[in-house]
């Protein structure tokens, strides 16, 4: 999925040679970072990161946060990013040699405004889409009066109080959230508790709506808020296929998937995670919609345990969704979506009704389609079960991915006949 990761050290073959004149920069640019032909060809065709090993020279101040212009090496000048440590060098903000200041990035978040086609039956929506929105680095999350907003690296805080007024100003938030957003899956050890840049710090609960659907959520908590937005889509698309069916969500988290059903005239629902919190969060969220009954049910429970009793009592469900987290740490040990996807598709289809329809989701971006589908094709072929691809889901326009930017192209979400 994304773009291939490589240096100046791979391509000296033909970067270097006696005769060849030392790179220089242009006279106009102060403070620059130079790139190898590979960085130059890919920031031509509109990816806007710089790798750390395909900077070749640097000028005046390019320390972590300045801006910089970006140069190739025979002088061409490729835009103008902020530097930074680490994997990326440089993110690029713009093509042309413009600055980067408050006009500007009010300008890009009020494009991003303008792109999003929100109704009034959703309150929860992403509002900036870091780089496929143009402003690399940077997520930014409306919940009804909240705002998060999640930055990629600390270089970016620079920018920060400018993204701050103009979300402000673009939606009239009364609360603005700065959240963490680790680089990796696996940083991900606990919760952690974000700060409060405007507005009221009493950290309420935010009851937010997604196509008329009630759930609360906590937007100081960033990416445990408590919805994940990039799924409405194929929460939608479901919409029409609940009407009496029995329902199993794994890895259900607060519900969001159990509600659709239950609203949906599921027969049956079965609501299954590790985490107490999260299903006493799932419950609140029953609550607030006025669900209530025993067809409801709520397993405190991990879900390989929880398919293994369902299999063994003769359970079996119409629907089924399985939406794991990329990493996590469970009872048997660290639990990983690379490692583990065949093996909990193959639990959930022993307990599949024949005909059922079972939902496999993943955001987890270095896990190729081919790969996933892997993972798929060797759970049917372990379990017996033939497949039917009905729906290959996606995220809805908010969450926008653009096409010179791979990394943005994340979800995989399949809807399955077995």
């Amino acid at each position: 999925m994304a773009r291939p990761y490589r240096g100046s050290g791979r391509r000296s073959s033909k970067a270097g040679g006696k005769n060849q004149k030392s790179p220089r920069f242009p006279d106009s640019v102060t403070n620059a970072v130079m790139v190898n032909g590979y960085s130059a060809e890919w920031l031509s065709k509109g990816f806007d990161w710089v790798y750390g090993n395909e900077v070749v020279a640097r000028r005046g101040a390019t320390q972590s946060g300045a801006t910089v212009d970006i140069v190739a090496r025979d002088g061409r000048h490729l835009g103008v990013g902020v530097a930074s440590e680490g994997k990326v060098a440089v993110r690029r903000f713009r093509v042309d040699a413009g600055p980067i200041d408050r006009r500007f990035i009010g300008e890009r978040v009020q494009r991003a405004r303008e792109r999003r086609r929100i109704s009034d039956s959703t309150t929860a929506w992403r509002l900036v889409h870091g780089e496929n929105d143009w402003l690399p680095g940077f997520r930014v999350d409306i919940w009804g009066n909240d705002a998060t907003i999640a930055i990629d690296h600390p270089s970016l805080g620079g920018l920060l109080d400018w993204v701050v007024d103009a979300v402000c100003e673009a939606t009239g938030v009364s609360t603005v959230w700065r959240v963490q957003r680790p680089e990796h899956d696996d940083h991900r050890d606990r919760t952690s508790i974000g700060v409060c840049l405007r507005g009221d710090d009493s950290r309420q609960e935010v009851v937010v709506l997604e196509c008329g659907m009630r759930f609360s959520v906590r937007p100081w908590l960033g990416l445990d808020a408590g919805l994940y937005p990039d799924m409405r889509s194929i929460r939608r698309w479901l919409s029409p296929h609940w009407g009496g069916c029995s329902v199993l969500n794994t890895f259900a988290y607060t519900g969001a998937f159990s509600v659709a059903a239950a609203l949906g005239g599921a027969a049956s629902v079965d609501t299954v995670d590790l985490s107490g919190i999260a299903i006493e969060r799932a419950r609140r969220n029953f609550s607030i919609n006025g669900l209530s009954g025993c067809q409801y049910s709520f397993w405190t429970e991990d879900t390989f345990a929880a398919l293994d009793r369902f299999r063994r009592s003769g359970d079996r469900f119409d629907r089924i969704i399985v939406d794991p987290p990329s990493f996590a740490h469970g009872p048997t040990g660290v639990w990983s979506v690379e490692q583990g996807l065949s093996r909990v598709v193959a639990g959930s289809l022993r307990v599949l009704e024949r005909g059922g329809w079972i939902l496999v989701a993943t955001n987890q971006g270095s896990m190729s389609p081919k790969e996933f589908q892997k993972h798929i094709k060797a759970a049917s072929l372990k379990t017996g079960r033939r497949l039917r691809l009905i729906h290959q889901g996606s995220t809805p326009h908010d969450v926008p991915a653009a096409i010179d930017f791979p990394e943005s192209r994340y979800l995989k979400a399949w809807v399955l006949e077995g």
